[in-house]
């Protein structure tokens, strides 16, 4: 379990901070007559903006180097 953390951090801190941003969403801005599906409920908002912030993190996270040997066989 402490690898798997370990390796996957910046997905993780990812997932928090787009989390806090998307409650920060719903509460300064939100959906006053609740016909907004993602910002008429805090709960929706934050997992919806903690994926997105996990998404963009993993996508941004740079690529494990391959070995010599896997790029001498290309």
């Amino acid at each position: 379990m402490k690898k798997w953390l370990v390796n996957n951090r910046l997905t993780i801190i990812g997932a928090i901070l787009g989390a806090i941003g998307g409650f920060l969403y719903y509460y300064f801005i939100g959906c006053a007559s609740g016909t907004c599906a993602i910002t008429s409920s805090p709960i929706n908002s934050t997992l919806y903006f903690a994926v997105l912030g996990a998404l963009l993190v993993s996508i941004l996270k740079p690529s494990p180097k391959k070995d010599a040997k896997e790029n001498n066989s290309l």
